[in-house]
């Protein structure tokens, strides 16, 4: 079954364009792993500052794979002070069948 969530923060007043420049360099990355199907990026229209990422996986251990990707420390320890949060919200998401 596919992994799937939604990661959610917004950029402090005046880091938008370092936010949008550090996941956007992210999101190359991630869309290349083996197990990766969608990794896709938004901001909110009444609210450019609060971002969305749609994030699919084959599996779990695709899931697991990303987290372990040596990109993702480095991402996270640069996004941590640009952000209200303390870090990413993650909703993880179940397909209604």
């Amino acid at each position: 079954m596919n992994k799937t969530l939604l990661a959610e923060f917004t950029a402090r007043e005046g880091a938008e364009d370092e936010v949008s420049r550090l996941i956007l360099e992210y999101a190359k990355k991630v869309r290349e792993e083996e197990g990766n199907l969608a990794f896709d990026v938004y901001t909110k229209t009444a609210e450019p500052r609060a971002y969305w990422i749609f994030e699919v996986y084959r599996d779990e251990d695709a899931f697991q794979a990303h987290l372990k990707a040596p990109y993702g420390g480095p991402f996270n320890t640069a996004l941590t002070p640009l952000i209200e949060e303390d870090a990413s919200v993650l909703t993880f998401l179940d397909p209604l069948s």
